[in-house]
């Protein structure tokens, strides 16, 4: 293993689409969503620690998630959990272990990750991961990994690249897209010139902060401001300082679409970002009638294509249903047409008009 790569897992979220099981203060990263006996933070984990030193393995999160992270994560030390103040996006996120990291090793090369997404082929992922570290090594390159597009899904954001690749299996980024319609999703498929965006990043952390003070250069000045706080016992502090003066916004809008060094690694790992209950449905196993069912106590009669997700110690019957998502946690049972599932969050919004913060 190479001691100047690291990892920073991004694991802020609340995952508001997978409610009533996703909460606010216990949000989906920390849940074995997907029945496997480890929660997504933990698959996301061990995945990197194959081959990336442990020591050098970094979790991004919320202040009320470190207890959380520092019990599912044993193995990672208590100063490798970075606690944002505030949630302001992915840029301030990356910022933040970037402007750190400058400081620890300024040979460092970095993988940033979100926590919560699924990779069924780990060796393919760990090649690509490797390729990417060999080819910011050798160039001054920001690199995203891309996946080969299965179907026109309009939940991605889409990436073109150019077709001549600048080195084995890397290509320069021409354009991104945020969320296509159907109709241009299909035309993207078509072309074969574009890629979903994992939003999986991949650089040296000299690049990276240079990008900061070039494209998000008033972020970068508040984290410049603190740098000697840093890796010392002032860095809290710090860091509450620093987040108030951040702008809410993604790492993409603030520098990725704006910059003239992105490269992107076509990839085909088994990639989800186990967005909603439908990817997580698609992603399970599921009986002769086409239900993908967690729960120990749960008894499906002539129901077909559900999605059903259940605590062990309550028995659920569930007769006649066709195509539904029906969540059963100890104070909220949510049951939900599949094809509606992109206005839970709606639901989640009409709760908290109606119910306030008590069902969140």
């Amino acid at each position: 293993m190479n001691k100047n790569h690291y990892v920073a897992i991004m694991a802020g979220g609340i995952g508001s689409r997978f409610w009533p099981m996703s909460r606010s203060s216990y949000p989906k990263q920390f849940l074995d969503i997907l029945n496997t006996g480890k929660t997504l933070i933990q698959a996301t984990f061990d995945r990197f620690a194959h081959f990336i030193p442990a020591e050098n393995i970094f979790v991004v999160t919320s202040e009320e998630y470190e207890p959380i992270v520092q019990k599912q994560l044993p193995r990672i030390k208590k100063e490798n959990i970075l606690c944002e103040p505030s949630r302001k996006n992915t840029a301030p996120c990356i910022a933040y272990i970037s402007f750190k990291l400058n400081k620890l090793n300024p040979d460092a090369a970095l993988i940033c990750a979100p926590a919560d997404h699924l990779i069924l082929d780990e060796t393919g992922f760990k090649k690509v991961c490797l390729e990417a570290m060999d080819f910011v090594s050798k160039h001054k390159a920001l690199i995203t990994l891309g996946i080969k597009p299965t179907y026109p899904n309009t939940g991605y954001g889409y990436i073109q690249f150019e077709q001549q690749p600048a080195s084995d299996n890397v290509y320069k980024v021409k354009t991104f897209t945020e969320k296509p319609n159907t109709e241009l999703a299909k035309t993207f498929m078509a072309s074969g010139e574009f890629l979903w965006n994992a939003g999986i990043f991949v650089w040296q952390i000299k690049n990276i902060v240079s990008a900061f003070r070039k494209y998000l250069p008033e972020m970068a000045e508040v984290f410049d401001a603190e740098k000697d706080q840093f890796n010392t016992s002032g860095e809290k502090a710090a860091i509450e300082r620093i987040y108030p003066q951040c702008t809410n916004i993604s790492i993409d809008y603030g520098i990725m679409e704006k910059a003239d060094n992105v490269y992107i690694i076509p990839s085909s790992f088994g990639w989800s970002d186990l967005g909603t209950w439908n990817s997580a449905y698609e992603n399970m196993d599921r009986d002769y009638l086409a239900n993908a069912v967690a729960g120990e106590n749960v008894m499906v009669i002539d129901a077909t294509k559900c999605m059903v997700h259940a605590s062990s110690d309550k028995l659920l019957v569930l007769q006649g249903l066709d195509d539904f998502i029906v969540v059963d946690t100890k104070d909220i049972l949510l049951i939900c047409k599949k094809e509606k599932e992109q206005e839970i969050k709606e639901y989640v919004a009409e709760v908290k008009r109606n119910k306030g913060e008590k069902f969140l």
